[in-house]
């Protein structure tokens, strides 16, 4: 069975303020009389669930065409962390786990059409924690692993320091803690500093 944890694409999901936000444009409609229906779309790249390659957050980092296939497909761990609104996931707040990835539940960003600006990050240190572990890839359920007012992107350098891949805009509220098998694999975009995924999970 597939869960699926990324939220629909359309006009009304919610971005990044400045950021831009998703459009779709009808080119040519079977409606009208054309032998098919074309569309093209403007939108960020960090877009519901998505990747954040290095690109996005080191001068000279990997953008997300370079990212190994293998972080985004394997054996995963989700877990619901006692975290408030405007809060950071700390250490403490990680169980011991020998998952290579791993999803944070925070139910801090409920509706992704609304966008909230006290969601929860996660601490540097909860990085070097999992990192030390051995982990791979994190997720978040919120639009940044930063908090909103954290402009220095504190989170995001310690990612990048530690090799370690982000994955943000989940939709985990429908899923129960445990191990699953995540698939996201993100688009093979020359140059892009990220990319929308269909994250699903498989139990």
């Amino acid at each position: 069975m597939l869960i699926d944890i990324s939220p629909p694409i359309s006009e009304s999901l919610a971005v990044w303020p400045s950021d831009v936000a998703f459009s779709r444009s009808m080119h040519n409609t079977m409606e009208s009389g054309d032998a098919i229906n074309l569309t093209s779309i403007q939108t960020t790249l960090h877009l519901g669930a998505h990747v954040d390659a290095e690109r996005h957050y080191v001068a000279d980092g990997r953008d997300v065409a370079q990212w190994p296939l293998e972080r985004f497909i394997g054996g995963c761990r989700v877990l619901h962390v006692p975290v408030s609104r405007g809060g950071l996931v700390m250490p403490e707040h990680i169980p011991s786990t020998s998952a290579l990835r791993v999803l944070l539940r925070t139910d801090t960003y409920p509706d992704s059409e609304q966008f909230n600006e006290d969601f929860a990050g996660i601490h540097p240190d909860t990085v070097d924690l999992l990192a030390d572990r051995g982990v791979l890839l994190i997720g978040i359920d919120t639009p940044s692993v930063d908090r909103f007012a954290d402009h220095a992107l504190p989170t995001h350098q310690r990612f990048g320091e530690r090799g370690v891949t982000i994955l943000e805009g989940l939709r985990l509220g429908h899923v129960a803690a445990g191990a699953y098998e995540l698939i996201a694999l993100p688009l093979r975009i020359t140059g892009g500093d990220g990319s929308p995924v269909r994250a699903v999970l498989r139990e």
